[in-house]
């Protein structure tokens, strides 16, 4: 049987959201239409707050901060350099609905984390992945990674984020993914080193073909509507 691919498109840094939310919808259609394989975007934003759309009044900034309204589940997140952010656009099937589909990226995280030794994990109740904290001396776990997806005709949009050596001020305008009084990291101060975006995305970029029993291959932006 022969293996499928995913196609790898990195985008750099500093990109605008707007920008790369046109792109993954010019992406979505060509793999909706089945035009091209299933694809992950990969790249770090320019600083941007995104609400997807169980965003509560209270959960955004009360200063006046811009935030951009997105079509994907979850609530108030952050983006912006520093932060290693993949918007795989996948189609799903019999062997991988939407609730596996999360679960799924939720693994990718966890050992994309293990292989930077961070012990990260699931919190029943919250989104994304978490270090865990020590109850005993009041220190709450702390977000490393955050998931929001959307799914339309069958294809996967949106994704995750994992900070790796992002500046934490950015979360103290918001409560990130909704969620009150949780603390939030990075691999590098988990860590105590610094590891920056291109040393996790070679980690990330396998951890997700292999979770997908896919063979990954880099397709650059100028190639993406040639195939």
């Amino acid at each position: 049987m022969s293996v499928s691919e995913l196609a790898i498109v990195r985008l750099g840094v500093d990109v605008p959201y707007e920008q790369a939310w046109d792109l993954q919808r010019r992406i979505h259609a060509r793999r909706a239409a089945g035009e091209m394989p299933d694809a992950c975007m990969m790249l770090e934003h320019a600083p941007v707050y995104t609400a997807g759309r169980r965003t509560a009044a209270h959960e955004r900034p009360s200063d006046g901060t811009p935030v951009i309204d997105v079509d994907r589940g979850g609530r108030i997140t952050w983006h912006g350099p520093g932060q290693l952010v993949g918007y795989p656009i996948i189609r799903l099937g019999e062997r991988l609905d939407v609730v596996a589909y999360v679960r799924l990226l939720e693994e990718v995280l966890i050992q994309v984390c293990s292989d930077f030794g961070v012990q990260a994990r699931r919190v029943e109740g919250l989104s994304g992945v978490w270090a865990p904290g020590d109850a005993s001396h009041g220190l709450p776990d702390r977000q490393v990674g955050a998931i929001g997806i959307r799914v339309t005709r069958g294809v996967t949009m949106h994704g995750y984020s994992l900070n790796c050596v992002n500046d934490p001020s950015w979360y103290n305008r918001i409560d990130p993914c909704g969620i009150s009084g949780a603390g939030v990291s990075s691999l590098s101060a988990e860590t105590g080193r610094r590891i920056v975006v291109d040393d996790v995305m070679p980690y990330a970029e396998k951890r997700l073909a292999e979770a997908l029993g896919m063979q990954s291959f880099d397709l650059p932006e100028e190639d993406l509507f040639r195939r």
